[in-house]
């Protein structure tokens, strides 16, 4: 693979896909994934993300041939593969583990799945230079994985898996055995990989930080079907149930009471005072009980003159960059604010009464009612 090269693209498709697990012992089958339909485009990054146990990673072995669906139809590009071993599949896989021989060097490691391939050694041995290359370990093809960084070993796993030039990468929450400073510096690495190659790629983690930085696009899972698909933009900004809402990031929900509707806004009555919030999703009815949500970075510690609603400052967590705050309102709710770049203003302390106010522009809402 030169480094100019780009991998041949592909699209997947998954059609109302299903896998039950039989119980065992009297025990009840678990229905792990429940039809599930999705299109991932050629070239695209699309993470499935979600808590433990909510299907993702079934998903992800479905499409590489590991597990066997109950039903439904797995298509790479326009081809059915439902029945086709894992090695015929165009598909490659990286794994929570390295998953690397110890016995082998690198270059011997990377080489392995040209083992069996009809395909000269002086052109498996250029393609594992290029690779090598491509991932940054120049100078590291003879050594042992045991003499490496868990850094390196995971781009040696990621170069195995990219050097038989798959259509589609399949990755598996591969930075999980990383700490946390390495994580952030190979997640940028796949990021940049994927992009020069423009291979096709699903991910798996349950790192919602990870699946931002890293993705066209997300797929909440939850209880094995999928919640909501939409850019790192929209998953964040616009939730479409309340599990979404609470699973990114840090979230307000504060109660509120539809009051009036027109064409772009909703009025919402939230603690007897009414603000006009733009909303233009499903209708809302006269009288609904809605969840305002308030992301914190987007409501304002301020004078009380300037306030919507007051509050005493009851935790507060200095983060260097940021200063989280918990405040309890006087209308008995706890609420989180996040203040960037504390040095230049005032750092609260535990006590203080202050007075908070809302970003109009930055409020979104759902129904009290959305799971």
């Amino acid at each position: 693979m030169n480094q100019e090269e780009k991998v041949s693209k592909k699209s997947i498709a998954l059609k109302n896909l299903t896998k039950i697990f039989k119980g065992i012992s009297g025990e009840k089958e678990v229905i792990a994934v429940d039809n599930v339909s999705l299109k991932v485009e050629p070239g695209e990054l699309l993470t499935l993300l979600g808590p433990s146990g909510c299907g993702k990673t079934t998903v992800l072995r479905m499409i590489a041939g590991l597990e066997i669906p109950t039903s439904g139809e797995i298509y790479l590009e326009n081809k059915m593969i439902n029945n086709l071993p894992a090695n015929k599949r165009d598909t490659a896989m990286v794994f929570q583990s390295y998953g690397l021989f110890p016995h082998m060097t690198v270059a011997e490691n990377i080489a392995y799945g040209w083992r069996y391939r009809e395909l000269k050694k002086a052109e498996i041995k250029k393609k594992v230079n290029d690779i090598i290359k491509l991932i940054g370990l120049e100078g590291l093809g003879n050594r042992a994985p045991g003499n490496l960084s868990g850094g390196q070993q995971q781009r040696v796993a990621l170069a195995r898996a990219l050097v038989i030039e798959p259509s589609v990468l399949l990755c598996d929450e591969p930075l999980s055995n990383l700490d946390a400073k390495l994580r952030i510096q190979m997640r940028s690495e796949i990021r940049r990989l994927q992009r020069r190659l423009s291979i096709t790629t699903i991910y798996v983690t349950h790192d919602q930080t990870e699946a931002m930085s890293l993705s066209d696009r997300i797929v909440i899972m939850n209880h094995g079907r999928i919640d909501q698909i939409g850019t790192p933009f929209e998953i964040y900004n616009y939730p479409r149930t309340k599990f979404v809402a609470d699973f990114i990031g840090s979230i307000n929900f504060i109660e509120g009471k539809v009051e009036k509707v027109s064409d772009s806004t909703v009025t919402v009555n939230i603690f007897n005072t009414e603000f006009d919030i733009l909303y233009k999703e499903a209708k809302m009815e006269l009288g609904a009980e809605v969840l305002v949500i308030a992301r914190p970075e987007t409501i304002k510690i301020c004078p009380k003159a300037e306030a919507h609603f007051s509050g005493v400052i009851s935790h507060v967590t200095y983060l260097g960059p940021i200063v989280e705050y918990e405040i309890d309102m006087e209308e008995g709710i706890k609420i989180t604010v996040v203040d960037y770049n504390p040095r230049r203003k005032k750092i609260y302390q535990e006590e203080d009464k202050i007075g908070v106010k809302l970003s109009l522009a930055h409020l979104y809402l759902l129904p009290k009612t959305s799971s």
